[in-house]
């Protein structure tokens, strides 16, 4: 049995939840509530829960200003959030899971289970700081852990059936538990280039574009890529 606390500013949000774990989740129990950050802070120190369902936005402040006060959290957090198109693009550049209210039963037991597994939440949490105005660091889960990339420092990602590689500046490379598709909506805003369905480059590696031979890209790590249409990459 996993304890947990719900903090939301929003009475009526918290009861929801509430009825929905303990609809939905058998095995996570209810310890404590709390309607801003100075009380969540207050009922995380005193319950110590397992996970946290955590609102972003509080008449108080922000769960983020909460996860401040309390540094060495132990706990797994799952965010609640109201349609932030710009919060979301950071929560999945961390991997960290987020519940969009009105909250899905589905989404509530995804996230529980993978909350029940994690143990790189404090990573996860530091790379979402950082990436909340601006996403600066990726986090690539691996079948043994996960990784934390500097976006700036991917060269290119080359798919592998339903996995994807990554290669660095730095000559390594690593094999991620994602599609290349996956990873293509989240770093083409940052400056990527699908230009083969198979491949998702950074443009501040491209070296030169070749026109002859139907058009091709060469990286400066001397990779060579075929440029497709984009209506051949859907």
């Amino acid at each position: 049995m996993k304890s947990a606390v719900i903090i939301d500013d929003i009475e009526s949000a918290r009861k929801s939840l509430k009825d929905d774990i303990g609809h939905y989740c058998s095995n996570v129990e209810i310890i404590g509530e709390a309607e801003g950050v100075v009380t969540g802070a207050k009922v995380i120190r005193e319950k110590n829960p397992d996970i946290i369902f955590l609102d972003i936005q509080m008449n108080d402040g922000s769960g983020f200003d909460l996860l401040e006060i309390l540094p060495d959290l132990n706990s797994n957090v799952i965010f609640t959030t109201a349609s932030d198109q710009y919060a979301i693009k950071a929560f999945k550049f961390s991997a960290i899971d987020y519940l969009l209210k009105p909250i899905d039963p589905d989404d509530l037991v995804k996230a529980v289970e993978k909350a029940s597994k994690d143990e790189d939440s404090k990573e996860k949490l530091g790379i979402l700081k950082e990436n909340f105005n601006s996403p600066k660091k990726l986090a690539l889960n691996t079948l043994e852990k996960i990784h934390i990339a500097n976006i700036q420092d991917i060269v290119r990602c080359e798919s592998n059936v339903n996995y994807t590689m990554f290669y660095f500046r730095d000559n390594s490379k690593i094999l991620v538990t994602k599609t290349l598709k996956e990873y293509d909506k989240l770093l083409t805003p940052q400056g990527f280039l699908r230009p083969h369905q198979s491949h998702l480059i950074n443009l501040e590696f491209v070296k030169e574009f070749v026109k002859l031979d139907g058009g091709y890209i060469v990286m400066k790590d001397g990779g060579k890529f075929l440029y497709q249409q984009e209506r051949d990459l859907k």
